[in-house]
């Protein structure tokens, strides 16, 4: 979850995210580093040997709250039983964190799921294999009434979050924010190459408004719903940049538009009033948003593998250093 999409959330979504530690997005003003130890816990041990294990030879860099927050810090350690060499307390997945890990002044930061930086210098996401966080997977939330006229559309849409992966999404976004493509350009670049482009073509099919909130992710997942149905016979009114989720949203249940990309955790946790339905599972939490959905006419299809949700990441040097791939890899003993 990212600032742009907190700050949508309003008082009671905001106080589940604020406990998951999942802000996101850079911050204007950027807190201090500042370290502290990262735990009183007993040092890492791997089970096999009982040597040290990989996370205790490495410091840990994210915002200052996560060694309190169950989806930073705390949940790494109670889930995954990992204890760091030392925390040092950064920023929210902004420039602090991307400089320290740079710098090597941490060798673990926290970062977002599709954070451009990540692409940019080449870190390593370490995959999350025990499920610490909520399913923030992208899926396009829909009119039902669109979806009623058209039903074609699901599918159309659904095959373009069945190709969107982790490195597709994070690509895209460094294209657009590092390269300086167009989101226009970028779209139409990965809908080419995943074969969406050309289309099956066709007229009169019927207008679509698709939407997006102030991002520049949001931005770039209406340009491949939007050129995907024009390519496919429909005509395509954008309506991107409108503001946050509480300005946003209500415009797709007033039909003002018709489809909007959403994030599964966080959007439940939207129309639910912040009752604390979404889980690590994706599908899961897509069948809880639907839930919730229905009486309002809307409708969110599949999800994509792709996520903006808390991630933690390393440089491909200490990836190879210590063979990691997933977070779990930290607790296998130190070479």
């Amino acid at each position: 979850m990212r600032i742009h999409r907190i700050a949508a959330l309003g008082a009671v979504t905001l106080a589940l995210v604020l406990s998951a530690c999942s802000s996101g997005g850079s911050s204007t003003t950027a807190p201090a580093a500042t370290t502290q130890p990262a735990s009183s816990a007993p040092e890492s041990m791997a089970p096999e040997s009982m040597a040290p294990a990989i996370a205790s030879q490495l410091v840990l860099g994210g915002p200052p709250e996560c060694p309190q927050r169950p989806f930073c810090l705390e949940g790494l350690q109670s889930l995954y039983g990992l204890q760091f060499k030392d925390f040092v307390a950064l920023d929210a997945g902004g420039p602090l964190t991307v400089e320290a890990l740079k710098g090597d002044n941490i060798q673990v930061g926290l970062l977002f799921t599709s954070d451009p930086a990540i692409a940019a210098n080449g870190f390593v996401l370490l995959q999350d294999d025990k499920g610490l966080q909520l399913a923030d997977n992208l899926v396009p939330v829909v009119s039902q009434k669109l979806l009623d006229a058209h039903p074609d559309v699901a599918d159309l849409l659904n095959g373009i979050t069945a190709k969107l992966s982790q490195d597709a999404l994070t690509g895209l976004n460094k294209q657009v924010t590092v390269d300086g493509m167009s989101s226009a350009d970028a779209a139409k670049g990965w809908l080419t190459a995943n074969g969406f482009l050309p289309g099956a073509g066709g007229e009169s099919m019927g207008t679509i408004t698709v939407g997006s909130t102030n991002f520049y992710e949001q931005e770039i997942l209406g340009e491949l719903f939007a050129q995907t149905l024009e390519a496919n016979g429909f005509t395509v009114n954008r309506k991107f940049q409108l503001g946050n989720r509480e300005i946003v949203f209500p415009a797709l249940e007033a039909g003002e538009i018709d489809i909007l990309a959403e994030y599964a955790a966080t959007a439940l946790e939207f129309v639910n009033g912040g009752a604390g339905e979404a889980t690590t599972d994706a599908a899961a939490t897509v069948a809880k948003l639907n839930e919730h959905l229905a009486a309002l006419g809307l409708k969110a299809l599949d999800a994509a593998a792709a996520t903006d949700q808390n991630g933690f990441v390393v440089t491909q040097d200490t990836a190879t250093k210590y063979n990691l791939v997933k977070l779990s890899d930290l607790g296998n003993p130190a070479p």
